[in-house]
């Protein structure tokens, strides 16, 4: 990968500081390797562009979407388009599928991951 600019990564400080509700709902769930033991990023740089969250070792990116994206549609196709060349498949939820059904989108994520493995570290399959 390249180097991230300065300008992009303090881009992308800036949008951890001030998450949305939506965003700081879903990432209370999946932070902390809460998800089978993978850890999520959020607001994290990839190249040229800043994912709401990112599981590098799975190489999947997770977007969440404003009433902004019914404008910003050609962008968002074009971005998606050029992290699925990268080799990351990318998951779109809407803002509102978040705060009515949590569970449900939890769900849908969980599905994409491989089942975890037991930690030979914890005593556990042994």
């Amino acid at each position: 990968m390249l180097r991230i600019s300065p300008k992009i990564n303090s881009h992308a400080r800036d949008l951890r500081k001030h998450m949305s509700d939506v965003e700081r709902c879903l990432w209370n769930r999946i932070r902390g390797r809460q998800l089978s033991g993978f850890c999520f990023r959020r607001q994290h740089p990839i190249e040229r562009y800043i994912v709401d969250f990112a599981c590098l070792e799975l190489k999947l990116v997770i977007e969440l979407d404003g009433g902004q994206h019914m404008d910003q549609h050609q962008y968002d196709l074009t971005r998606e388009q050029w992290l699925k060349a990268k080799g990351f498949k990318v998951l779109r939820f809407w803002n509102h599928d978040v705060v009515e059904n949590r569970d449900g989108v939890l769900h849908a994520i969980c599905n994409l991951l491989p089942p975890s493995q037991p930690s030979p570290l914890k005593g556990e399959g042994v």
